[in-house]
């Protein structure tokens, strides 16, 4: 069902991108990263999170950590009232399981926020509403597309 409404959605939006079907399951940063014969540091991260009860998108990087303290000052919340969404909810916001959120095309409109370290790559890897594909698409295009705001708000990792 997820998989389709992006494909869906890509097309009515001209997205500029590609969905790769892959044979192995890519639902965490490592197995997509294995499956692609990338490094994690290519794959993003669609995070839904609530702040008070507003829910946000925060697209990173595989390799970096959300900095819970930044981010909740962004979002002008203090940093206990910043928590990661139940799986239930992402189901229930995105239309899409953990694992395989895409950056947009969601059931509703997201506010979403992308960390700068992801715009320095010129194409990355996200969900695709499916645990066995790939979404390949520059940040450019995410943040046109998602009306994404640019944030440094994680922390490197420390690999």
């Amino acid at each position: 069902m997820g998989f389709e409404r992006l494909s869906d959605f890509l097309r009515e939006h001209g997205v500029t991108s590609e969905v790769l079907s892959l044979s192995a399951n890519t639902a965490t940063v490592a197995d997509a990263a294995n499956a692609l014969g990338t490094t994690p540091d290519r794959i993003i991260k669609s995070v839904l999170v609530m702040a008070e009860s507003t829910p946000v998108l925060v697209i990173t990087n595989g390799t970096a950590r959300i900095d819970t303290k930044l981010l909740a000052r962004h979002l002008g919340v203090s940093k206990n009232r910043v928590k990661l969404a139940k799986p239930a909810t992402v189901l229930e916001i995105t239309g899409f399981e953990v694992g395989g959120v895409p950056p947009f095309g969601h059931k509703q409109r997201i506010r979403t926020i992308i960390d700068e370290r992801v715009l320095a790559l010129p194409e990355v890897y996200g969900g695709s509403g499916s645990h066995d594909s790939l979404l390949k698409v520059a940040p450019a295009e995410i943040v046109r597309v998602a009306e994404a705001q640019p944030v440094d708000f994680s922390e490197p990792s420390e690999s």
